[in-house]
Protein backbone atom coordinates (compact mmCIF):
# COMPACT_ATOMS: atom_id res chain seq x y z
CA UNK A 1 0.00 0.00 0.00
CA UNK A 2 3.13 2.54 0.84
CA UNK A 3 4.57 1.89 -2.48
CA UNK A 4 1.31 2.92 -4.20
CA UNK A 5 0.95 5.62 -2.10
CA UNK A 6 4.38 6.93 -2.74
CA UNK A 7 3.56 6.28 -6.98
CA UNK A 8 0.74 8.11 -6.45
CA UNK A 9 2.24 11.44 -5.14
CA UNK A 10 4.35 11.17 -8.31
CA UNK A 11 1.33 11.27 -10.49
CA UNK A 12 2.11 13.82 -13.32
CA UNK A 13 -0.82 16.64 -13.70
CA UNK A 14 -0.62 16.01 -17.57
CA UNK A 15 1.18 13.15 -19.66
CA UNK A 16 1.35 13.32 -23.03
CA UNK A 17 1.65 9.51 -25.27
CA UNK A 18 3.60 9.50 -28.11
CA UNK A 19 4.42 7.21 -30.95
CA UNK A 20 4.76 7.43 -34.86
CA UNK A 21 1.21 7.44 -36.41
CA UNK A 22 -0.96 8.02 -33.12
CA UNK A 23 -2.72 5.34 -34.26
CA UNK A 24 -2.07 2.08 -31.95
CA UNK A 25 0.27 2.18 -28.99
CA UNK A 26 -0.37 6.14 -27.86
CA UNK A 27 -4.06 5.64 -27.72
CA UNK A 28 -3.85 2.74 -26.37
CA UNK A 29 -1.96 4.09 -23.52
CA UNK A 30 -3.70 7.61 -23.49
CA UNK A 31 -7.44 5.07 -22.88
CA UNK A 32 -5.94 3.20 -20.46
CA UNK A 33 -4.68 6.36 -18.50
CA UNK A 34 -7.57 8.05 -18.21
CA UNK A 35 -9.63 4.88 -17.38
CA UNK A 36 -6.76 3.98 -14.24
CA UNK A 37 -6.39 7.62 -12.85
CA UNK A 38 -9.89 9.27 -14.14
CA UNK A 39 -10.16 13.26 -13.35
CA UNK A 40 -6.52 12.92 -11.88
CA UNK A 41 -4.40 12.99 -14.92
CA UNK A 42 -4.87 14.78 -18.19
CA UNK A 43 -3.49 12.45 -20.59
CA UNK A 44 -3.72 13.10 -24.50
CA UNK A 45 -2.00 11.06 -27.05
CA UNK A 46 -0.09 12.11 -30.68
CA UNK A 47 2.17 11.25 -33.40
CA UNK A 48 5.02 12.48 -35.81
CA UNK A 49 2.70 11.58 -38.30
CA UNK A 50 -1.26 11.38 -38.07
CA UNK A 51 -2.41 7.81 -39.13
CA UNK A 52 -5.81 6.95 -39.41
CA UNK A 53 -8.33 5.25 -36.63
CA UNK A 54 -7.62 1.60 -36.19
CA UNK A 55 -10.41 -0.78 -35.86
CA UNK A 56 -8.48 -3.58 -34.57
CA UNK A 57 -7.59 -0.88 -31.52
CA UNK A 58 -11.25 0.11 -31.12
CA UNK A 59 -11.91 -3.85 -31.06
CA UNK A 60 -9.33 -4.94 -27.91
CA UNK A 61 -9.55 -2.12 -25.85
CA UNK A 62 -13.28 -2.39 -25.94
CA UNK A 63 -12.67 -6.01 -24.53
CA UNK A 64 -11.31 -3.88 -21.26
CA UNK A 65 -14.34 -1.36 -21.32
CA UNK A 66 -12.29 1.90 -22.78
CA UNK A 67 -14.26 2.87 -25.78
CA UNK A 68 -11.65 4.54 -28.30
CA UNK A 69 -13.98 4.60 -30.97
CA UNK A 70 -14.27 8.74 -31.12
CA UNK A 71 -10.24 9.15 -31.11
CA UNK A 72 -9.27 10.94 -33.88
CA UNK A 73 -5.56 10.30 -34.69
CA UNK A 74 -3.30 13.63 -34.68
CA UNK A 75 0.53 14.77 -34.86
CA UNK A 76 2.69 16.87 -32.68
CA UNK A 77 1.69 19.90 -34.89
CA UNK A 78 -1.80 19.02 -33.94
CA UNK A 79 -1.61 19.33 -30.24
CA UNK A 80 -3.41 22.40 -28.57
CA UNK A 81 -0.84 22.72 -25.66
CA UNK A 82 2.84 21.69 -25.66
CA UNK A 83 3.06 21.91 -21.97
CA UNK A 84 3.40 18.08 -20.26
CA UNK A 85 5.12 16.99 -17.27
CA UNK A 86 5.48 13.98 -18.61
CA UNK A 87 5.96 12.67 -21.99
CA UNK A 88 5.70 8.59 -22.72
CA UNK A 89 7.12 7.86 -26.34
CA UNK A 90 6.81 4.46 -27.86
CA UNK A 91 9.02 4.80 -31.21
CA UNK A 92 12.26 6.32 -31.56
CA UNK A 93 11.39 8.90 -33.94
CA UNK A 94 8.52 9.96 -31.67
CA UNK A 95 11.46 10.21 -28.94
CA UNK A 96 13.50 12.27 -30.53
CA UNK A 97 10.51 15.02 -31.15
CA UNK A 98 9.55 14.94 -27.63
CA UNK A 99 13.03 15.36 -27.14
CA UNK A 100 13.36 18.67 -28.57
CA UNK A 101 9.49 19.76 -27.46
CA UNK A 102 10.98 19.32 -24.21
CA UNK A 103 14.03 20.98 -24.50
CA UNK A 104 14.09 24.37 -21.83
CA UNK A 105 10.82 22.91 -19.91
CA UNK A 106 10.59 20.92 -17.19
CA UNK A 107 8.52 18.09 -18.83
CA UNK A 108 10.17 14.78 -18.51
CA UNK A 109 10.63 12.25 -21.05
CA UNK A 110 10.56 8.66 -21.20
CA UNK A 111 11.00 5.96 -23.92
CA UNK A 112 9.43 2.78 -23.92
CA UNK A 113 9.79 0.67 -26.62
CA UNK A 114 6.97 -1.23 -27.48
CA UNK A 115 6.99 -2.95 -30.81
CA UNK A 116 4.50 -2.15 -33.15
CA UNK A 117 1.46 -4.19 -33.56
CA UNK A 118 0.55 -2.86 -37.39
CA UNK A 119 3.59 -4.26 -38.48
CA UNK A 120 2.48 -7.80 -37.39
CA UNK A 121 0.22 -10.66 -39.36
CA UNK A 122 -2.18 -10.29 -42.01
CA UNK A 123 -4.42 -13.43 -40.16
CA UNK A 124 -6.81 -11.34 -38.42
CA UNK A 125 -6.62 -13.69 -35.12
CA UNK A 126 -2.97 -13.28 -34.96
CA UNK A 127 -2.88 -9.55 -35.44
CA UNK A 128 -5.86 -9.04 -32.90
CA UNK A 129 -3.72 -11.35 -30.46
CA UNK A 130 -0.62 -9.35 -31.27
CA UNK A 131 -2.83 -5.54 -30.33
CA UNK A 132 -3.95 -7.65 -27.12
CA UNK A 133 -0.08 -8.17 -25.98
CA UNK A 134 0.92 -4.56 -27.55
CA UNK A 135 -2.71 -3.28 -24.78
CA UNK A 136 -1.34 -5.77 -21.82
CA UNK A 137 2.14 -4.40 -21.69
CA UNK A 138 1.52 -0.69 -21.75
CA UNK A 139 -1.21 -1.58 -18.80
CA UNK A 140 1.36 -3.10 -17.15
CA UNK A 141 4.33 -0.55 -17.36
CA UNK A 142 1.63 2.17 -16.76
CA UNK A 143 0.94 0.33 -13.43
CA UNK A 144 4.52 -0.47 -13.24
CA UNK A 145 5.13 3.31 -12.99
CA UNK A 146 2.59 5.06 -11.40
CA UNK A 147 0.65 2.39 -9.41
CA UNK A 148 -2.60 1.03 -9.29
CA UNK A 149 -5.77 3.69 -8.75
Amino acid sequence: MADNQNKEQKLPGAVLFACTHNMIRSPMAEGLMKAMFPNRVFADSCGLNAGAPDGFVFNVMNEIGIDLTNHQPKSFDDLEDEYFDLIICFSDVSYAMAEDIARNKSTEVEYWPVFDAALGSDNREARLKAYREVRDIIAAKLKDRFGEM
